[in-house]
């Protein structure tokens, strides 16, 4: 039975990980781990140690004391944090990755997944159906990490053999967890708010498109292309992968379907900058080829979930 390391479990997509990984591999196969304590729900859920993403031998360690042979590395600072500190999002984002990279390289481990995002892409790559293969200038440091760190991927495995796999995440959509410091999050922020305050101040514009996607297919497809065989896997930089697309206008009209008197008003910030050099819709038909993505949640369908389930989370609080 494969060993499976999740470094930076307690994240908004990490957390949903280790559960899901858990359901499938069992409680004990599954070891998560982050900087610190930050996720009850994760660290008292299971195995979890408390690893720093920057420090190789801290990884190590731990990928020794448990015999693992499978890395999610899920560490990461994420597009609007990261323009606030270039530095830190810089050094956390590349060295995190190589410290894993050498890890597979010397032996230690057989299989690592690495995520990229819609952020290695720029103002000069094509808006609409943005092919696999493109013109990618980003503009941010979250993104010129993300698209160093496919072209290390890419290496590594061709240089070294390195079994590494990854996607790139579009804006991810939870009522699980929070956010943490993206330029999409007002598309999690958005429902939290209809539900407790009935209005919302979009910190991007009304017709600002971008690609999205509901939690539990971002995770389908996370486990989905490590299932895979390896000689299915095509790319190894990282595969384009997408569900849907829209407006924060178009969100705010499919919540009043469940809410009505709900209201949205506009005051874009710095992140309006970075939303509008992103596409707005993906080509993900070489996923879909190679190793069989599929999505399963539209903006209706992941509307009704989102409502429901922070309805019942609501209630249960109060």
């Amino acid at each position: 039975m494969s060993k499976i390391l999740i470094i930076g479990a307690c994240g908004q997509i990490g957390s949903e990980l280790t559960f899901k990984l858990r359901e499938i591999y069992g409680g004990d196969n599954v070891i998560a781990s982050d900087i610190r304590y930050s996720n009850l729900d994760v660290v008292n859920s299971g195995i979890f140690e408390i690893v720093d993403a920057q420090d190789y031998a801290s990884v190590k360690i731990c990928i020794e004391k448990h015999n693992i042979d499978t890395v999610y590395l899920m560490a990461a600072m994420l597009s609007a944090t990261g323009e606030k500190y270039p530095m830190k999002a810089w050094d956390l984002n590349m060295d995190s990755l190589f410290h894993v990279l050498n890890l597979a390289k010397e032996g230690f481990i057989k299989k690592i997944f690495w995520p990229s995002s819609i952020a290695v892409f720029g103002p000069t790559t094509p808006t609409a159906n943005t092919p696999q293969h493109t013109v990618m200038e980003p503009t941010t440091v979250y993104g010129i990490t993300k698209q160093v760190g496919e072209r290390w991927c890419d290496y590594y495995h061709k240089k070294y053999g390195v079994d590494v796999r990854g996607i790139r995440y579009p804006g991810i959509v939870s009522w699980k967890t929070m956010p943490g410091g993206g330029t999409t999050d007002y598309a999690v922020e958005i429902y939290h708010k209809a539900i407790t305050d009935g209005t919302y101040e979009s910190f991007l514009s009304e017709n600002t498109e971008l690609p999205m996607m509901f939690m539990d297919d971002a995770i389908n497809a996370t486990v989905s292309i490590m299932q895979a065989t390896s000689s299915a896997i095509k790319i190894r930089s990282a595969y384009n992968i997408a569900a849907m697309s829209f407006t924060p206008q178009q969100l705010a009209e499919a919540i009043k379907k469940h809410i009505p008197d709900f209201t949205i008003t506009y005051n874009p910030d710095c992140r309006q900058q970075i939303a509008d050099t992103w596409p707005k819709s993906i080509d993900d038909s070489a996923a879909r080829k190679d190793w069989n993505w599929k999505h399963n949640f539209d903006l209706e369908s992941m509307t009704n979930e989102m409502i429901l389930q922070l309805k019942k989370k609501y209630e249960t609080v109060q």
